[in-house]
């Protein structure tokens, strides 16, 4: 069974399926494809997390790391000479070692059966013949075509051809990226194994011709989301010095059941946290459809997502401490009838607490000209208010894997015309003040929002989930854990029901801003819970109906090895698939 966020890629990853590959092979194809058909939400450039166990040890959690670090010439000092405040949300002084491809040939070497061609043929082709290119990825372009037409125009040459916005649906190929493909197979050609093949084409992307194109073109100034002309610092040095890797992953008992997320360099543990403080309320009170429970969500992830901006990032984080049961009962009683205006870290004997600036929400309007609440949003300047991509496979001998790729969106950054991609903007997640744990370090990886969850029960996984989103994606997958595990919803049904998030923590994403008790909900979540969410204080903004998340999953009963499998009906553009 495959999920994922376009069907193209859903399609692709259950063709390996059917042909004898397993679930890695799957899933890597399929990822390629999704640079291809949601180039406005990933790319090469960009970077991953993904979470997954295999069917030799069904009960070991690992998180394959796709999240590059900060260049090592990208230093607070540096970016302060610029005359910045905070890392710009677009251009190439936001990128952060490219780390996505390297992490899908490092699982494809380690994991998966299928000779490296043979994997990325489906990209490939869609690259070089063509696919229909989505509605929302024309109306991205159209945000940024003054950009790429003033500023940016190795970009406007790709995504503009001819000096016209491509139509919706049009055939619109790659060819410089479908070359790329065609360059990495090509440097394994004379090795004498699958593994040797896969690993000669990582070092031609770390230190031969991508390395080298990439970093001559981003030492050329260009235009940054702050309206100003600066170069890039990363180099081919940080190329050579990045492989991705594997990880334990970090995790909870909720309700019977082992919650897997990545380490406190990305958000995930937030989610484990707001799972812990919830369990100690009844059902009734955990109920997202209810005013009352809505509003006990909103209060818990409140509470959770100020302790990320306090503490996580790649450093020592004292999770030990803040999954624990006495933290989250202490944290729990600070849920009242109202909602919290306050910025609230909780206490960690010997740590002190980071707090960030506060910024308004009405000053992301006046420094982006536009609100970022909801959907994806991408403004003239090329910012995104946080949106990307997810894939889910589980194969029939047992192997699951989900993965949230990011990063490299067609509006990052200027396109390197001889690769056919950009580089990423991970590092606007990163301070410009030593004193945060996410502070801006060369080496340091920037926390990331990227966070897949995987779910185990017996020392089996039963399911693997995520969503794009940026800072409301664990906020939607703990919707759907809630009605999964405790409301005693199916799959399809915790995706299809209506959603909400908070807004009241300041988001990862350029500028940086928050809204105090600010709370995004779907119409959907009916006028008398609305009505009432406001009556305790939470500032309402009223999305559409069908609006908010974009969740796919798969899932597997240890006990039958039925597959099963679901997918977003919002935008009617996600996909699950499988047999």
């Amino acid at each position: 069974m495959v999920a994922s966020t376009h069907w193209t890629a859903t399609a692709s990853a259950q063709a390996v399926l059917e042909r004898g590959g397993n679930a890695f092979d799957a899933a890597a194809a399929g990822a390629f494809v999704l640079h291809i058909v949601e180039p406005h939400l990933n790319g090469p450039g960009g970077d991953l997390v993904g979470i997954f166990a295999t069917a030799l040890r069904p009960s070991e959690p690992v998180v394959l790391m796709g999240q590059g670090p900060a260049p090592r010439n990208a230093t607070i000092e540096h970016y302060r000479a610029e005359g910045l405040d905070l890392v710009p949300g677009a251009g190439a002084l936001a990128a952060a070692v490219p780390g996505a491809v390297d992490a899908w040939l490092l699982l494809l070497r380690d994991h998966g059966t299928w000779e490296l061609g043979e994997v990325l043929a489906f990209a490939r082709d869609y690259a070089r013949d063509g696919h229909p290119l989505l509605g929302r990825v024309r109306s991205t372009i159209a945000a940024v075509s003054e950009l790429f037409e003033s500023h940016w125009p190795s970009s406007a040459a790709l995504w503009m051809p001819d000096g016209r916005l491509p139509g919706k649906d049009e055939l619109f190929t790659n060819r410089a990226y479908a070359d790329t493909l065609d360059r990495l197979v090509a440097a394994g050609s004379d090795a004498d194994s699958r593994e040797a093949r896969i690993d000669a084409a990582r070092r031609a992307w770390s230190s031969g011709f991508v390395a080298s194109a990439a970093a001559r073109f981003a030492r050329e100034p260009h235009r940054h989301s702050s309206g100003t002309d600066h170069a890039g610092v990363i180099d081919e040095q940080d190329f050579a010095d990045f492989r991705a890797s594997y990880e334990p992953a970090t995790t909870l008992e909720f309700r019977g059941v082992t919650v897997a997320k990545s380490g406190a360099w990305g958000q995930g543990p937030a989610l484990l946290q707001s799972l812990a403080i919830l369990d100690g309320f009844d059902g009734a009170q955990l109920d997202p459809s209810t005013a009352v429970g809505a509003h006990t969500i909103i209060e818990a992830q409140k509470l959770s997502l100020a302790d990320r901006e306090a503490y996580y990032g790649d450093v020592e984080v004292p999770l030990t401490h803040l999954l624990s049961a006495e933290y989250a009962a202490q944290r729990r009683a600070l849920i009242a009838e109202g909602a919290s205006r306050e910025f609230r870290p909780g206490v960690v004997p010997g740590v002190t607490a980071y707090r960030p600036p506060l910024r308004s929400a009405v000053e992301r309007v006046e420094i982006t000209g536009f609100a970022g609440s909801g959907e994806p949003t991408v403004s003239p300047a090329g910012v995104t208010a946080g949106d990307t991509c997810h894939i889910d496979v589980v194969d029939r001998w047992g192997n699951m894997i989900s993965v949230t790729p990011s990063g490299g969106w067609l509006q990052s950054s200027p396109t390197i015309p001889e690769l056919g991609f950009c580089l990423g903007s991970r590092l606007q997640m990163m301070w410009l003040d030593p004193a945060a744990p996410s502070a801006l370090v060369p080496g340091r990886r920037p926390r990331t929002t990227l966070t897949p969850t995987m779910l185990f029960r017996d020392g089996h996984p039963i399911a693997a989930l995520g969503t794009p989103g940026g800072d409301q994606q664990d906020q939607w997958q703990l919707l759907y854990l809630l009605r999964t595990l405790v409301g005693g919803y199916t799959a399809q049904e915790a995706i299809d029901a209506p959603t909400f998030h908070t807004t009241s923590f300041p988001e990862s994403f350029w500028p940086r801003t928050w809204e105090p008790a600010g709370a995004v909900v779907e119409g959907r979540l009916g006028a008398a819970v609305i009505d009432e969410l406001r009556q305790r204080g939470h500032a309402v903004t009223v999305s559409g109906d069908w609006s908010l998340g974009r969740l796919s999953s798969v899932g597997r009963d240890p006990a039958t090895g039925l597959l099963t499998a679901a997918a977003n009906p919002r935008g009617a553009q996600g996909y699950a698939a499988g047999r």
